[in-house]
């Protein structure tokens, strides 16, 4: 099978040599013309023959609202444009609505797998129409790892990129949960192997988890994390996702509290702080540091 593939970074790239590998063609378009097998997205489109398939990983936003436009001019009916970037949930109605005019179909597709997924397989999780699924099935299960799990068709259009929201909210709170007990392990004072403890876990436990053989990668290298900066950015699907916990009044409280350490991650001298100090001191005399 042919793809078009729009976006060849971190993930992109990755992604187009594993399809490769499974024995599909990829034709690659970048900004960076020193990755890309085309010039244009124009040239991108004539390489490809009709029902055409083409797959952008770009930036969330404008890039890809910009991205997808230019598409639906140089496609034909029958094609079918899917979105595998960060994009919010709400932005893919409206796209395939824009899209429906001109026949082209378009999907959402929530995609995790960072850049281990060139090895181990991508975990997808799409939107859209059952006839499109189909279409770009042969792609599908040239990304995902063998076997039975890795894949699911979640819904109508958004559903992917919906689930790919949650799946991202659940992360925040299992990084957070290893990181509160990193802490309290390398506080104690009756531990002497804070990260041959972490290693002790990675099997037979019940917090064995790929996120967990990530930190003990991690520690391998730096034993304390002298290297790093205790900052934390976050994509915006944490936020996302407790928008949604609001919205339908679900309790989330680990995802939310997890994003709001994020937050406090970037204050190296926190407001709130200051003002709890300062009303300990004056209803009960406390001392305060300056």
């Amino acid at each position: 099978m042919q793809l078009g593939l729009v976006g060849l970074g971190r993930m992109g790239g990755n992604m187009r040599e594993r399809i490769r590998e499974a024995g599909h063609e990829v034709v690659g378009y970048d900004r960076n013309p020193d990755i890309a097998d085309v010039a244009s997205l124009t040239e991108l489109v004539e390489k490809l023959e009709a029902p055409r398939v083409v797959w952008t990983m770009v930036p969330a936003g404008a890039i890809t609202e910009g991205t997808i436009d230019q598409l639906a001019d140089l496609l034909s009916p029958g094609d079918l444009i899917i979105d595998g970037g960060n994009s919010k949930f709400t932005d893919d109605k409206p796209r395939a609505e824009r899209l429906a005019p001109k026949g082209i179909g378009y999907m959402d597709a929530g995609v995790s797998g960072g850049v281990w997924g060139h090895k181990n397989g991508y975990a997808l999780m799409v939107g859209g129409e059952a006839k499109n699924v189909e279409l770009a099935m042969p792609i599908f299960e040239a990304l995902k790892p063998a076997g039975p799990y890795g894949f699911v068709h979640a819904g109508p259009v958004g559903a992917g990129h919906y689930a790919k929201m949650v799946h991202n909210g659940i992360e925040y709170g299992m990084m957070q949960a290893f990181a509160e007990g990193y802490e309290l392990l390398a506080a104690s004072e009756y531990v002497d192997d804070v990260p041959g403890i972490i290693k002790s876990w990675r099997e037979g436990s019940v917090v064995k988890s790929w996120l967990l053989d990530l930190f003990d990668l991690a520690l391998d290298g730096d034993p304390k994390l002298a290297q790093l900066k205790g900052y934390a950015e976050d994509t915006g699907e944490g936020r996302w996702t407790v928008d949604e916990a609001v919205r339908l009044a679900v309790p989330l409280h680990v995802i939310a509290s997890s994003l709001f350490a994020r937050f406090e991650s970037r204050q190296p001298d926190s407001p709130a702080m200051k003002a709890v100090a300062a009303l300990r001191q004056q209803f009960g005399g406390h001392a305060v540091v300056s």
